[in-house]
């Protein structure tokens, strides 16, 4: 699990942001940048939280898949091994649905 916190939420906002968090607070230290604040912050915080949760199906998924190696063999055989491939790549699918918003 990735580590969403103040700092990803600021580098998501403002990309090569140079920061400090101290106690909770933010010191800037790019002249050229335009600090954000704290709400924005806070709601960059709650997209990227609502976005990994919904993208869990993705990860979900990534960890079950066959190899692509062994998808790509499957298919360069075809008939039977390309059918099993198909059916395990769904099945997958089917155990982690693909989120809609």
């Amino acid at each position: 699990m990735i580590k969403l916190d103040k700092a990803t939420a600021i580098l998501s906002l403002v990309p090569n942001a140079e920061f400090v968090i101290r106690d909770g607070v933010v010191e800037w230290h790019s002249p050229s940048t335009s600090p954000v604040s704290d709400e924005q912050i806070t709601q960059e915080l709650t997209r990227l939280e609502q976005q990994y949760a919904t993208d869990a199906y993705k990860r979900n998924r990534l960890a079950e898949y066959p190899p692509i190696g062994d998808q790509l063999d499957a298919l360069w055989k075809g008939g039977d091994a390309a059918a099993e491939m198909l059916a395990k790549v769904q099945a997958v699918k089917t155990k982690y649905p693909k989120v809609t918003t």
